[in-house]
């Protein structure tokens, strides 16, 4: 059967990446120029202070920047991107990926499916064959959300359901992006938006894919070593682990949850003078006017798609996908 292909908009968020735009750019260009599709890339600049700008501008004239005139972090900056794209599909891609030359020859076929929401690659060290992240199956401890294990298969012809796909480098129907309002940026700078895109669109009946012959590498840690301090950054981690559960849980479910961030993870954290956890905490309760705003546009979504799929509904929806088919797994 002949798969058609779609148009591709390329979407690269940038904050002080310009060595890895020099680096890895060219290798995006390769792959998008092998498709044979029409395309256009959109870098995004998050108040970049190291030239990346323009470095771009003299030697990618072809590429679209836009310029966030503030440092706004990863969703604002894909948002911006996403709004100005104009093609049939929008990959999202990070500054820190390098693409294979055939990278997109296995992902047509997931869009015959008007329910397709994207499709993601596998991904693995710049140095070797070590995989970083592929098919994840979700899980709950107590009332957490959370990976429980990564898969892959062996048969081409066997399709794939992941929990999330991974906003480094996510091939998504831009229609579909677009109606769902892209990532919240509640979530910035960086951390979770792209697992909590993807559990809005299987809330909505749409599936999220993995392609496990669409390779790619990632230079691990590239991208958030721009940003302060490790202590930092994973407050930043907990807080947006915070934010998902608490936009995605409703009723008795939101209520345990609660209780078990607080009396299990938070206070024996506290008595042991871990306090990055705390920051989280506060933030949660801080930012909660804006965290019911999301959770009401969220229920609009699923009123106007007439769609009653909860959190553990695609949690079922995702483990029974597995079932039947020979897959590798191994733990994140």
């Amino acid at each position: 059967m002949q798969i058609s292909k779609k148009s591709i908009s390329v979407i690269i968020p940038n904050y002080n990446g310009r060595k890895l735009l020099e680096t890895y750019l060219p290798y995006t260009l390769t792959a998008i120029e092998n498709a044979g599709v029409v395309y256009e890339i959109i870098l995004v600049d998050d108040a970049s202070t190291d030239e990346s700008v323009n470095y771009l501008l003299e030697a990618y004239p072809q590429i679209k920047v836009l310029v966030n005139p503030q440092n706004k972090g990863f969703s604002y900056s894909c948002n911006q991107g996403i709004a100005a794209a104009r093609h049939e599909l929008i990959l999202l891609l990070n500054s820190d990926v390098m693409l294979t030359p055939d990278y997109f020859e296995h992902q047509w076929q997931y869009f015959i499916n008007d329910d397709t929401f994207g499709v993601m690659g596998r991904i693995i060290d710049m140095e070797g064959d070590h995989i970083q992240d592929a098919a994840r199956v979700p899980k709950f401890n107590g009332l957490k959300l959370k990976t429980d294990y990564f898969y892959y298969t062996a048969d081409n012809n066997a399709w794939l359901y992941t929990f999330y796909l991974s906003g480094a480098n996510a091939l998504i129907d831009a229609e579909k992006l677009k109606s769902i309002g892209g990532f919240y940026e509640i979530f910035s700078p960086f951390y979770c938006e792209d697992m909590e895109l993807s559990i809005r669109a299987w809330k909505l009946s749409w599936k999220c894919y993995y392609e496990h012959q669409a390779v790619c590498r990632h230079q691990l840690s590239a991208s958030t070593k721009n940003y302060k301090t490790a202590r930092w950054v994973k407050s930043i981690y907990y807080r947006n682990r915070f934010y998902m559960h608490a936009i995605h849980l409703n009723g008795l479910a939101l209520l345990g949850w609660f209780m078990q961030i607080t009396f299990i993870d938070l206070l024996p954290k506290l008595l042991i003078g871990q306090w990055y956890l705390w920051g989280s905490y506060k933030a949660l309760f801080k930012n909660w006017a804006q965290i019911k705003e999301y959770r009401q546009k969220l229920q609009s979504l699923l009123v106007n798609h007439n769609s009653n799929v909860s959190i553990f509904k695609m949690m079922d929806i995702i483990r029974k996908g597995v079932k039947g088919k020979n897959t590798t797994r191994f733990k994140p």
